[in-house]
């Protein structure tokens, strides 16, 4: 094995663990921060990412690798906001807590590929006579470990009314 690929962070993903899921979460706990973006596009992630996943480990709060989700929430082009899953609240950190009825989509491809995504996925929804309030996205692998798995998958969370 190469030097790079002993770098690789990201458990393998099985996309059926989460396609086309119903998720009631119930105070599900998370730590937050606010990502910069230009037009969508991240400006700062990489940085925010280390220092919450520092915060997690110092904590031992970090769950198991299958139960870790880190998602995306867009509210503007200037700015996203960062959720991971924690398994305790973490001091120093923003604790917050999510609830509601989650309906997943499992997606392969670029980034730029979200807008598309969210419209196939209120198709969907709309079939089973439900609507998004929010969208919340997590990237199953860092860039490094999509190179190696040759998947870049997206799973949306939209949350339902």
């Amino acid at each position: 094995m190469d030097q790079e690929q002993k770098k690789i962070c990201c458990p393998e993903f099985d996309p059926a663990t989460l396609h086309e899921k119903t998720h009631i979460w119930n105070n599900k706990l998370f730590i937050t921060d606010n990502v910069r973006q230009l037009f969508h596009v991240p400006v700062n992630m990489g940085k925010i990412v280390v220092k919450m996943m520092k915060q997690i480990e110092g904590a031992g709060a970090m769950p198991d690798a299958k139960d870790f989700l880190m998602l995306a929430y867009d509210p503007s082009p200037w700015k996203s906001e960062l959720f991971m899953t924690v398994t305790k609240e973490v001091p120093g950190a923003n604790n917050a807590r999510l609830s509601g009825t989650f309906m997943s989509r499992v997606y392969d491809g670029p980034y730029n590929h979200v807008p598309k995504w969210i419209k196939e996925t209120d198709e969907w929804l709309a079939k089973q006579g439900k609507k998004a309030k929010k969208y919340y996205f997590h990237y199953a692998y860092c860039p490094k470990c999509s190179k190696k798995y040759g998947h870049n998958y997206c799973v949306a969370f939209a949350q339902v009314e």
